[in-house]
């Protein structure tokens, strides 16, 4: 979610993905696979007593996905 907010905001994408190790198809395919997940919690969250923690988590494990993804073309 880092690298995509970072694209969002205006950093350079061949300067992000030198940084991260990634390829310009992988931020493409992540920003269209994880596109909104975190501008709005989804419905278990919003009915949730403790919110903010269950939206960090999720937040949490899609940037836990998105480094293995990485790991795993490195190897």
């Amino acid at each position: 979610m880092a690298v995509l907010k970072q694209a969002e905001i205006g950093v350079p994408v061949t300067e992000l993905i030198r940084q991260v190790g990634i390829t310009e198809q992988t931020l493409y395919r992540w920003k269209k696979q994880y596109k909104g997940a975190g501008d709005r919690p989804g419905p278990a969250v919003r009915t949730a007593p403790g919110r903010e923690w269950a939206a960090e988590v999720a937040e949490l494990t899609l940037d836990k996905v998105m480094l293995q993804d990485v790991l795993a073309k490195k190897l």
